[in-house]
């Protein structure tokens, strides 16, 4: 209890400190340590599917985009006029953060008894899907659509990121481009921790079939090895083809669950594991090409 209520309030510690950082780099960095604070909370209420995914996708690649934004914007014109908001906006944006806050504890408070879940009924037709984890049976066998719209949906946001791009830098390279400095302590840290990333990745991927784990955790932690490696044009063929592959054969698999097993992302049971594997091997690649574009940014360099 001790332990708990200490991290409840390293918590609310460090949120509060974040928001009210008012350097760039420092809150950043603050978001990031609140979010694997928030990790370690949700092993502690025995969730290690949610701590994972917190730690990969919530603080660790979230975490890099800001840090890319924070650089980007340390970057610009240190003249340039910046607006601040009123105090009536900021009155209207507290005010709205606090319902917004209040609201989400109370549909965490004034849930039924037992709370509504899927997790009984996916462990109770757990063999039937193969897989030996209920959270990955959850997510790719009754709520595979969901699954399938959150990688569109990831798609939709790097379509999105490049449409920023001027119209002449169309098709080419993501990203700033700055020089790295190969010989740096901290780019030789960097090169020895990219095949133990990968590594990791892969079995991330791979244990998430039977254990906590899987394609969305272990694809982040794969794009956030290519940080040294320069972006290719975003008009190479194979790249798109690397992009679309992962929801293609899912939307294929699931127009083909209506004659193999007579529904929409339908799984024949004799072959349920090895069609769900067969659906998470190109879509982790997918959702890892994704990430890592997305956090090069937009083109902003023209092919050499």
């Amino acid at each position: 209890m001790a332990f708990d209520i200490g991290l409840a309030t390293l918590v609310l510690g460090v949120a509060a400190w974040t928001i009210a950082a008012r350097d760039t780099f420092a809150a950043v960095i603050g978001f990031v340590a609140f979010g694997l604070l928030l990790a370690l909370v949700w092993v502690r209420v025995a969730a290690p599917d949610v701590a994972l995914a917190e730690a990969a996708l919530g603080s660790g690649l979230t975490g890099g985009l800001l840090l890319s934004a924070s650089s980007r914007l340390a970057h610009t014109n240190g003249s340039a006029v910046i607006e601040k908001p009123s105090a009536i906006m900021r009155l209207a944006a507290a005010l709205f953060c606090t319902l917004m806050s209040a609201a989400l504890a109370a549909i965490v408070l004034l849930l039924p008894e037992p709370a509504p879940t899927l997790a009984p009924q996916a462990a109770a037709n757990l063999a039937a899907t193969g897989l030996g984890n209920p959270v990955t049976a959850v997510l790719m066998a009754y709520r595979a659509i969901d699954t399938l719209l959150e990688v569109v949906v990831l798609l939709l946001a790097l379509a999105g990121t490049w449409s920023l791009a001027p119209d002449h830098l169309w098709g080419g390279l993501p990203g700033r481009g700055d020089p790295v400095d190969r010989g740096g302590v901290l780019t030789f840290d960097a090169q020895l921790l990219v095949p133990i990333g990968i590594l990791v990745g892969i079995h991330i991927f791979w244990v998430g079939s039977v254990a906590p784990g899987g394609e969305f955790q272990g694809a982040t932690i794969l794009a956030m090895m290519t940080g040294l490696v320069d972006a290719p044009g975003v008009s190479g063929r194979w790249l798109r083809l690397a992009l679309v592959v992962g929801p293609a054969v899912f939307l294929a698999i699931g127009l083909a669950g209506f004659a193999l097993a007579g529904a929409f992302l339908a799984y024949p049971e004799s072959h349920a594991k090895l069609v769900i594997l067969t659906i998470e091997v190109p879509v982790t690649l997918s959702i890892a090409a994704t990430l890592a574009l997305l956090v090069a940014g937009p083109p902003n360099r023209a092919l050499k």
